[in-house]
């Protein structure tokens, strides 16, 4: 039986009876939406500056579309460029909303899952706050060398200037191309930049993370990796997984769990039962009696909240990698933003 959540995915492939019985609802937000996008282009709110480059990698489709694997595929990239990159991000399902340092060790609920998978992955400074400024303030503050700022979601959150954006697209493309709630978009597509917020269309990348992309854009390929992960780092190939005595149970708190449930059928793992989740799901609310009896098997981004409650839980890495054309194009792109910068400098030094 799907759930509430199921059937509005598949509602949004089309425009049928309940995507056309949201519509009334989806005028509304499309209303507030361009409120808001009026507000800043008449001055009434002023997007943040901060004093390097930003970066933002998000997307207009609701649900999972590889923000975050993106996110950490950029930093990983600039770190090996020797750039000095940070990380923001608002830091979805926290407890707390104040700004916080997140490092390898800061627990999930505190951090958020995809900020503590960030920083576990790339070992950057990560910085979360329910403002995302007030994050970058604090990482510069804290980091003063810090040349690029790469902010995890916040496409549409014009409160922080961006001078680079990356949309991301999974297999779903725009869907049935209808704004929330009778369709997954979260602004129309293609979009109209909003300029004082430094969206511009020669500074926008589209990543596509799915197999058959019907539009224009960079490619990403995807796949799980051969190997399952333990607490203490110990790679488990999935392999042997499959002779194991005790069943395997798979969850998965994410936005569309299904995926990685056949993702792993296709690896040939026997799945005895899986566990859908609400995607950021709290752990301590989590009732662990449900595991009992089997191996179980999750996502990294899962992992590091699921650790802190069942620590004999094995998590299957997602293999992300971006196309050569896609990095050469954010080299460009961000070559010239740091020119730039250094230009401005240079000249307001000199003044």
């Amino acid at each position: 039986m799907r759930t509430p959540a199921e059937h509005l995915l598949r509602a949004w492939e089309r425009r049928g009876s309940l995507a056309l019985l949201l519509l009334p609802v989806a005028l509304l937000y499309r209303t507030l939406l361009s409120l808001r996008r009026l507000q800043y282009r008449t001055g009434v709110r002023t997007p943040q500056r901060v004093g390097c480059a930003v970066i933002v990698v998000g997307n207009v489709v609701a649900g999972g579309a590889g923000k975050t694997p993106t996110t950490i595929g950029i930093v990983q990239h600039l770190q090996g460029r020797g750039i000095e990159v940070g990380v923001v991000s608002r830091g979805y399902g926290r407890t707390d909303q104040a700004v916080c340092a997140v490092t390898p060790a800061t627990d999930a609920e505190v951090a958020g899952d995809e900020p503590l998978l960030i920083a576990r992955a790339t070992q950057a400074p990560v910085f979360v706050a329910a403002q995302r400024h007030a994050a970058a303030a604090a990482l510069l503050a804290a980091h003063p060398k810090t040349q690029v700022i790469v902010c995890d979601d916040g496409l549409q959150h014009y409160g922080l200037y961006r001078d680079l954006e990356v949309c991301v697209f999974d297999d779903r493309g725009t869907g049935n191309g209808w704004l929330l709630p009778s369709g997954p978009l979260r602004e129309p597509w293609p979009r109209v930049p909003l300029a004082c917020v430094g969206q511009r269309d020669d500074r926008l990348l589209v990543l596509h993370t799915g197999s058959n992309p019907t539009f224009a854009g960079y490619r990403a390929q995807r796949q799980l990796a051969a190997h399952a992960v333990a607490q203490d780092g110990t790679q488990v190939p999935l392999t042997q997984l499959k002779a194991l005595e005790a069943p395997l149970l798979a969850l998965a708190g994410i936005a569309r769990p299904a995926l990685f449930f056949a993702s792993l059928r296709a690896l040939g793992l026997p799945l005895a039962q899986t566990l859908p989740l609400r995607d950021h799901f709290e752990v301590s609310q989590f009732d662990t009696a449900r595991l009992q009896g089997h191996q179980v098997l999750c996502t990294e981004k899962d992992a590091v909240k699921l650790w802190k409650v069942w620590p004999q839980a094995l998590a299957v890495p997602l293999v992300q990698t971006l196309e050569p054309a896609f990095l050469l194009a954010l080299d460009a792109m961000l070559g010239a933003v740091l020119a730039a910068k250094l230009s401005s400098t240079h000249g307001h030094q000199t003044a």
